[in-house]
């Protein structure tokens, strides 16, 4: 059984910092993509930080460059995202998802994900 945890969220003043983590077991697949994405309330899930494991390409959101940062440590099964600058516009429920589909198209789409986690909650005040 697939399952992906995600820990590490909080809240924190605005330009605060946060690291979220999200550990995934249960898998026998390779995965192709794993990312980050959040939704705020009345608000679409929108993808935040993506990284192809294949290969390690990244891609984020253009409202997260040059703040978030994500990485993988493939000896833990563990996902990050580091969150650097924080913004009361990036309080969200944040979920870890991953997709063994090989997408051809920008991978920050929520739909082409197939497993996701419960999510952490990140709110931001100013």
């Amino acid at each position: 059984q697939v399952q992906l945890v995600e820990s590490g969220g909080g809240s924190v003043q605005a330009g605060g910092s946060l690291r979220l983590s999200c550990a995934a077991s249960g898998f026998t697949d390779t995965w192709y993509y794993m990312g980050w994405f959040r939704q705020a309330p009345g608000k679409e899930r929108e993808g935040v930080a993506v990284i192809y494991t294949g290969g390690g390409g990244l891609t984020y959101a253009d409202s997260v460059k040059g703040r978030f940062t994500i990485s993988q440590d493939n000896a833990k099964n563990t996902l990050y995202l580091q969150m650097n600058s924080l913004a009361p516009e990036d309080t969200a429920m944040y979920y870890c998802a991953a997709t063994t589909r090989l997408l051809t198209r920008r991978p920050l789409r929520a739909g082409d994900y197939t497993y996701w986690g419960q999510g952490t909650q990140v709110t931001v005040s100013s």
